[in-house]
């Protein structure tokens, strides 16, 4: 929406500007650190672990003199760096680098609280892993104290400081007209409340058009600053930190606009299109501002690394798999003793499923509705309290459990343990025809679990598959070490917190 705006001293984007004047109109501008979202991550990480650690030297320096305790840990570098995993571990288990949660002190203080207590504990219950000198029950509960305390205590500053506004990257955007509007929404949403990407670090100050309709006007709530002759005083006025392209074709980008950019990355600014910026606050592709531009939605090059990944990859799948199914042997007849008590029927449950490259398959679950469940209305999207499903079936879908007979799947190289969840060919003709770019997420492997499953609730309708299908891209586009092992802690915590549906 785009509506008339006056008086720029008093916007809002003004008085983000945050530097103070002087009487004589001069203005005094003190440098913040504004850190990116792997550097808030990193920073993060990085204190967690220190101060960690710290409570650990801190609890033995109590019993014991602070000498000899540092002495005994740099001896044996073991106990603080079997420390530091298992914090990684739990961290990673209750969500605790999650920024927005992050930047919610509430939710940050109870996260850590959890994880750090976990951590502690069973970094005590493993004798390997703990000195041998905190077998002391006080200098045990001192060290327990000290690290359920100090994680939380940091992570508090951290939401009630480095989140705040001054602390984020000013964002200038270039462009408004659909992707900017769309980029003004998310930003603006950062720094809302209980907004799923609240504590982004990034703000936007406003927008640079040449469109001389838009000049002065008010888009999204943010002005429209000027045009691209503004842009070397805007920069500087207004403190900016990332200049955001929301150009979708190449044609939109003048000469004269492209030297200005240019220029400005000559002197350190830094250029994103919108597009890598919207991926990196939600973690999702936006298949609507794409354009023709086929890599914003997938790596058109198969490198050296990915190939070595995907390597890896199927034999950990080779190895789950093989679990899987021993487990899946073991509660097979329970889940048949149950569901014949409940809802007599067969035991699997089989249906054909669209995979890599588009092949069909059949997949394989323990059955969870009863039988014939759509015998009469054919294929329908999953609801809510779906009546179809049976009591024991729907235990079975919150635990994840009826997802164990697909082992069988990703044995026979048909399923991933991780990728997009493999739709029914159905819901795939309805949905190519409505989603752009929805047949891209067949690049891969379907999984068992994967980004878009522990990101986003079960999808009901082709809004929610669009969503799901922006998830699933960026899995494409980023899947890596550090995503799969993001996705399975998400999925282990989904699992015991009986989430599923």
């Amino acid at each position: 929406m785009v509506r008339p705006y006056s008086d720029p001293e008093n916007s809002p984007s003004a008085r983000l500007a945050g530097a103070a004047r002087s009487p004589a109109g001069l203005r005094l501008v003190v440098p913040i650190p504004r850190l990116t979202l792997s550097e808030r991550r990193m920073l993060l990480a990085l204190v967690d672990a220190l101060v960690l650690n710290v409570g650990l030297l801190s609890a033995l320096a109590l019993r014991f003199d602070y000498a000899f305790s540092l002495h005994s840990l740099a001896a044996s570098p073991r106990y603080p760096l079997l420390l530091t995993v298992l914090w990684f571990v739990w961290s990673s288990f209750f969500d605790c680098y999650d920024l927005p949660s992050s930047s919610d002190a509430s939710q940050s203080v109870w996260r850590t609280f959890r994880a750090s207590l976990a951590a502690s504990l069973t970094y005590l219950a493993i004798p390997y892993l703990s000195p041998p000198f905190l077998v002391s029950r006080s200098t045990a509960l001192t060290f327990v104290l000290l690290a359920t305390a100090s994680v939380p205590l940091w992570r508090l500053v951290y939401a009630s400081v480095l989140a705040q506004p001054a602390f984020q990257r000013r964002v200038l955007i270039v462009g408004a007209g659909r992707s900017g509007s769309e980029l003004a929404r998310l930003l603006s949403a950062t720094a809302a409340k209980g907004n799923p990407y609240a504590g982004s670090g990034y703000v936007a100050v406003g927008f640079v058009d040449d469109d001389p309709a838009k000049a002065g006007a008010m888009v999204e709530g943010l002005p429209v600053l000027g045009n691209r002759t503004a842009l070397n005083p805007l920069v500087n006025d207004y403190r900016v930190d990332l200049i955001a392209l929301a150009i979708t074709h190449a044609f939109e980008v003048r000469p004269e606009l492209l030297q200005g950019l240019l220029g400005l990355r000559e002197r350190g600014y830094s250029l994103i299109p919108m597009t890598e910026l919207y991926e990196q606050i939600t973690g999702r592709v936006p298949v609507n501002h794409a354009g023709g531009s086929l890599h914003v939605v997938l790596p058109l090059q198969d490198s050296p690394t990915r190939r070595i990944f995907g390597w890896i990859k199927r034999l950990g799948d080779i190895l789950f798999a093989l679990a899987g199914l021993a487990v899946a042997g073991v509660l097979s007849p329970l889940v048949a003793l149950a569901n014949a008590l409940t809802s007599p029927g067969p035991l699997f449950y089989r249906q054909q499923r669209v995979g890599r490259h588009g092949s069909p398959f059949t997949v394989v679950k323990f059955r969870s509705m009863v039988p014939n469940a759509e015998a009469d209305s054919g294929a329908v999207w999953a609801a809510d309290h779906d009546a179809r499903i049976t009591p024991v079936g729907r235990l079975l879908r919150r635990s994840r459990l009826d997802e164990l007979p697909q082992c069988w799947n990703v044995l026979r190289g048909e399923m991933s343990l991780i990728g997009p969840r493999p739709e029914r060919p159905e819901f795939v003709a309805e949905l190519v025809r409505q989603v752009p770019y929805y047949q891209a997420r067949h690049a891969v492997r379907p999984g068992i679990t994967g980004w878009a499953q522990v990101r986003y609730r079960y999808g009901s309708s082709v809004d929610d598959a669009r969503i799901k299908l922006e998830y699933d891209l960026y899995y494409v586009k980023h899947q890596g070490v550090y995503v799969e092992l993001s996705i399975l802690a998400k999925t282990a915590a989904v699992m015991l917190g009986r989430r599923g549906r």
